[in-house]
């Protein structure tokens, strides 16, 4: 029910998701009434791999997560997570509020042990593919200890969706000397430096796009800043292209020519293909979708929670930590 479309776009982008994975179920949860009409203008009625779980209560886009978390217990976001903790879905994807889902899923979750903190995670385009992110916005302000244990998370993540054997890590910093960044970033690195990971150093800012790392991690203040910055410049690039193609007859026609190279372009820094940002470190696997994407972004966010729950990221989490712990012990 949530994000900026609701139904008009999670029913459309469900269709295309089950299109695009045969075996999958998708549950639906929100208000039954509402859902039934929106299934029906779709003729999908009788769709046996879509369930509906109704849910009484909605959180909006700009309530308090503290507020959320008490008051809106059958919120459909709620009792999505609940389907997940229960075991009866595999993954929850949700494009509301983005504050109340990680609080509540958090709440109604908990952290994997080893973890304190969950963050998010995204993977970034860069000129070689793409690149983990993490943590994009779920702390603000992040200890050595858990700068660690999201790399250890995003170390994971990228060996198990990419199969990224020793994926190689890197701290977010204004610099790449070892002298250069605040006293957490130092610890953090000292720390990296001792555990069986493929730390490679800092990278800056310009480094995220390069593709040189497999995983770039930050706390969730610098992290969120970055993310925001680079959509603000795609959508700068954007707006002066179709500017200087639009200028007069002549541009127009070198536009059309150049057509298939601008689609090309367009497409590679689509975000909608990157769509679905995870809450890792969680006991379970949460997805959150921007709130104002499509159906093709959230069909997405609803591929990548298939892709996540069938490879288990969050057992691989668990075991890999058990690994480091074990070995700093000996």
């Amino acid at each position: 029910m949530g994000g900026d479309h609701g139904p008009d776009v999670i029913i459309p982008a469900a269709v295309s998701a089950l299109e695009r994975h045969p075996k999958v179920k998708l549950i639906l949860v929100g208000d039954k009434e509402l859902l039934q009409a929106k299934l029906k203008q779709h003729q999908l009625e009788n769709e046996t791999r879509i369930q509906i779980q109704h849910a009484s209560q909605q959180v909006a886009m700009d309530e308090s997560p503290a507020l959320a978390l008490r008051g809106k217990k059958d919120s459909s976001m709620r009792v999505a997570i609940n389907l997940v903790k229960d075991g009866t879905a595999s993954a929850c994807v949700s494009a509301g509020n983005t504050g109340a889902l990680m609080a509540t899923a958090k709440f109604v979750l908990k952290t994997l042990p080893g973890i304190e903190r969950p963050a998010i995670v995204s993977a970034l385009p860069t000129m070689k593919g793409h690149t983990y992110v993490l943590d994009l916005g779920a702390n603000v302000d992040s200890s050595a200890e858990q700068l660690v244990q999201f790399a250890i998370m995003g170390s994971v993540l990228a060996e198990s969706i990419d199969g990224r054997k020793k994926p190689t890590i890197a701290l977010l910093n204004i610099g790449s000397e070892e002298m250069k960044g605040n006293e957490r970033v130092k610890e953090a690195a000292a720390l990296l430096n001792n555990i069986d990971l493929n730390y490679v150093g800092f990278v800056e800012g310009d480094g995220l796009y390069r593709g040189d790392v497999d995983v770039v991690v930050c706390d969730g203040f610098v992290g969120n800043v970055a993310l925001k910055s680079s959509e603000g410049v795609v959508h700068m690039m954007r707006h002066y292209l179709r500017q200087s193609f639009t200028r007069n007859i002549f541009t127009k026609l070198i536009g059309l020519i150049a057509s298939p190279v601008l689609k090309h372009f367009s497409n590679q820094l689509d975000p909608r293909a990157y769509n679905g940002a995870n809450f890792i470190g969680l006991n379970g696997i949460v997805i959150k979708s921007h709130g104002g994407a499509d159906e093709v972004g959230f069909s997405n966010a609803i591929h990548i929670a298939i892709l996540e729950a069938e490879l288990d990221v969050p057992k691989n989490i668990s075991q890999h930590l058990d690994v480091i712990i074990q070995g700093q012990a000996a």
